[in-house]
């Protein structure tokens, strides 16, 4: 019996770390057009993993599509972090 500890043990702990991308993720962000210049503050949902770098490498791309640039990544966050954020990003709360 105690041989099927080990990797019953195993088998929790990778079930419970599960991917980084498993939960809803998102992040603000600050991008710009040019001729004229306008910029914006912006929150959108990011699939993959919840990080800046990768963040950063889905969103250029989004943006780009729409003529916007991006020029950083503010922080990634989940769920928790949308509510305080609504009212900055205003209508691009969620928009790319």
């Amino acid at each position: 019996m105690k041989h099927m500890r080990f990797p019953l043990f195993v088998t929790v702990m990778v079930i419970l770390s599960g991917p980084a991308h498993a939960a809803d993720c998102y992040a603000d962000y600050k991008a710009k057009q040019d001729n004229p210049l306008r910029l914006h503050y912006g929150v959108a949902k990011v699939s993959g993993q919840c990080t800046k770098a990768a963040a950063k490498a889905e969103l250029k791309n989004r943006l780009g599509a729409n003529g916007w640039k991006l020029l950083n990544v503010v922080s990634v966050f989940g769920p928790e972090g949308l509510a305080q954020r609504k009212k900055s990003a205003g209508s691009n709360f969620l928009r790319f």
